[in-house]
């Protein structure tokens, strides 16, 4: 069944969702492409590439009843993140994706997986869940912020093309990963989706019809519904022969993803390292040097964007030919690696600690604990050797077993192993930190300063709310920090409140 509503039913929703997207805008991110236009009448039998002339707005939108929400889209369902189905409750849509956006991206290991974990949930929709999916386009937006864009457009595709917001975003993130031909032909070919000159002109490029898409410009040009920069740039993509003779400014400091994939394709490439997180993607492929490649999985990773893994095959793929930065730490990840591997273990003895330091200087410790935890546990290290695989397993999701197969002999060891068991019984503590710490784990019950959103069943919400408290909390109000571990291991999310605590006294840094 289908519901149609006119212009005038178009109107009263858009009064109805005024409030909240005046609070609340659909992107908080400034540099999506604009890449779709003001919906266009299409009459009937039109092919899409043809060249459209009427700015004439739609009168009807269509939406499907039934349909399932893109609220509700999710990776993994809740049998895998132990989360309840209805975790939002009764929150509004708006104040749950102020929160996602509020998110601190540059916290510790442990609070950004427990972000993923609730960005990627398949979960009943917010009670407020409307035709434009607030919540779904913050977790998205966020997703991006962080970089993780090949997680965002798997979400893009479950959630479907019935949204312009949402195509929006998954062409942009086509973009960034360079799967962009399939996307293109999406929306040439869906009359719902109205792509701006520059996107018609690209895609038709892509697909191969560059004379069509050359008439497209030119047509562009007639109506002056294109500016000088965008002309400039689409002619240079469409014969670059045209290079020398146009000016192309390539010195834009915030290009949109299209915007980047024409430079990139006239042979003006943007450098990556100082455009946002998901912009790093695109130095993951082969057309990228080394040295580009590593720097951009060491971002990644950093951020929870991409498996470890992927770093490792970057920093062993070659042996280094200079030395400094970057390929200092493919060196002593590689010699690391090959005494591992020949369970070498006076090798092991420079080789770890040189590790550790390399990963300390890009805050990478925790992707050296995953990827090195449980090899390190079967070799018979002593000494100094042993107390920083000690430290290291400590920081991995071994850390439990870790600590109970290890005998304490100082009081931060013993409070490790405390934390690492959840028995703080016989603990003593040194400084504010510790105290803090130690005061969340004997806390029980929810602290007052989050007591009102559980009271009013928004248990996601406060979730939310109690990670920004521990991330903002690290860098000076402890208190803050307290309740935060408290009221995690209230709710159930004891391994989260464990590991951030072990974070925040081995990472000696705060948040």
């Amino acid at each position: 069944m289908l519901i149609r509503f006119t212009t005038t039913g178009a109107a009263v929703l858009a009064a109805s969702l005024g409030c909240a997207q005046a609070q609340e805008p659909l992107s908080a991110i400034d540099w999506l492409s604009d890449s779709l236009a003001t919906p266009v009448a299409v009459s009937p039998g039109a092919r899409q590439d043809d060249i459209a002339v009427s700015a004439t707005p739609e009168d009807v939108t269509v939406s499907e009843l039934g349909q399932t929400s893109p609220d509700a889209v999710g990776l993994f369902p809740v049998g895998v993140t132990g989360l309840s189905p209805d975790l939002w409750g009764s929150s509004a849509s708006v104040d749950l994706a102020r929160r996602f956006r509020a998110e601190r991206h540059d916290t510790l290991p442990a609070m950004q997986d427990l972000l993923y974990k609730l960005l990627l949930a398949e979960l009943e929709p917010p009670v407020d869940s409307g035709p434009i999916p607030i919540l779904f386009l913050a977790r998205v937006d966020t997703l991006l912020a962080l970089g993780a864009v090949e997680q965002a457009d798997a979400l893009l595709q479950r959630a479907g093309n019935q949204n312009p917001e949402i195509f929006r975003r998954r062409f942009d993130a086509s973009l960034l990963l360079g799967t962009e031909n399939q996307v293109c032909r999406t929306m040439l070919t869906t009359p719902e989706l109205s792509p701006t000159y520059p996107t018609r002109i690209f895609c038709l490029a892509r697909g191969g019809n560059w004379d069509t898409a050359a008439v497209t410009l030119e047509t562009a040009r007639a109506l002056g519904v294109i500016s000088d920069a965008d002309d400039a740039l689409l002619a240079t993509f469409l014969d670059p022969d045209l290079a020398e003779a146009t000016l192309v400014s390539s010195a834009t400091s915030r290009p949109s993803p299209l915007v980047f994939r024409m430079l990139e394709a006239i042979g003006e490439p943007q450098p990556t390292a100082n455009l946002p997180r998901a912009f790093a993607h695109a130095d993951l492929n082969d057309n990228a040097g080394w040295k580009a490649q590593i720097e951009a999985a060491e971002r990644l990773v950093r951020s929870g964007a991409i498996d470890p893994n992927r770093l490792l095959g970057l920093y062993t793929e070659r042996r280094p030919a200079a030395s400094g930065g970057v390929w200092d730490r493919a060196s002593v990840i590689q010699r690391l690696d090959t005494a591992i591997a020949a369970k070498d273990v006076a090798g092991l003895a420079t080789a770890l600690p040189a590790a550790w330091q390399a990963m300390t200087a890009v805050e990478l410790e925790t992707a050296l604990a995953t990827l090195y935890a449980d090899r390190l546990a079967e070799l018979p290290l002593d000494g100094e050797t042993a107390a920083l695989a000690y430290r290291i397993r400590m920081l991995s999701d071994q850390y439990e077993s870790a600590a109970r197969a290890h005998d304490p002999t100082t009081p931060r060891d013993r409070l490790l192993r405390a934390i690492a068991t959840g028995d703080m019984s016989g603990v003593t503590v040194s400084d504010p930190v510790e105290a803090a710490i130690v005061e969340g784990f004997v806390g029980t019950g929810i602290p007052v300063r989050l007591r009102s959103l559980t009271d009013e069943n928004r248990l996601g919400e406060a979730i939310l709310r109690a990670m920004e408290l521990f991330s903002d909390g690290a860098q000076g109000d402890l208190d803050e920090v307290s309740d935060a571990l408290t009221f995690l291991r209230s709710v159930g999310l004891e391994d989260t409140a464990r590991r951030a605590a072990l974070q925040l006294l081995l990472l000696e840094r705060r948040g």
